[in-house]
């Protein structure tokens, strides 16, 4: 791999994740609602009662937002890459609908292994979890065109 095609990932990576996490915090503030993905893992992470300091939980909640956006685009690139979908907005539209699946998923998951679920409007959350996935795909698409 060289070193353009690490920058294209890493960059994109973090531009869609930045944009994503800009929308969820637009949505949490208009629906009066804690949508935010770094809030809400820190609060997974809080109730997981992991013996580090609340301010390391809050660095640590934004570190795995910023690496599982890293992880989605991988598997975006390897996509591309061996040419199972080809780089284009109806491809990127499609992968943000896979994506918004797999988090919803995997938010149902975290919240159920936690014994005190946050104070929220679940529905609303993974809709806009959802459009989100869409937003960050988007992102990713717009981003690594550019090295192309």
């Amino acid at each position: 791999m060289t070193l353009s095609t690490l920058l294209q990932i890493l960059i994109s990576s973090i531009a869609a994740t930045s944009v994503m996490t800009l929308f969820s915090y637009a949505v949490s503030a208009s629906a009066r609602e804690v949508y935010k993905e770094p809030v809400l893992l820190t609060y997974i992470l809080t109730a997981l009662h992991l013996e580090i300091s609340p301010n390391f939980k809050t660095i640590l909640g934004w570190f795995l937002h910023y690496l599982i956006g890293l992880f989605f685009v991988v598997g975006y690139h390897i996509l591309w890459l061996n040419e199972f979908l080809e780089i284009s907005w109806l491809a990127s539209i499609l992968l943000g609908v896979i994506s918004g699946i797999i988090g919803i998923i995997s938010w149902i998951i975290l919240f159920e292994i936690i014994p005190q679920k946050p104070n929220i409007d679940f529905k609303g959350y993974y809709l806009q979890l959802f459009i989100a996935h869409i937003i960050f795909a988007i992102t990713v698409f717009i981003v690594y065109k550019l090295f192309l």
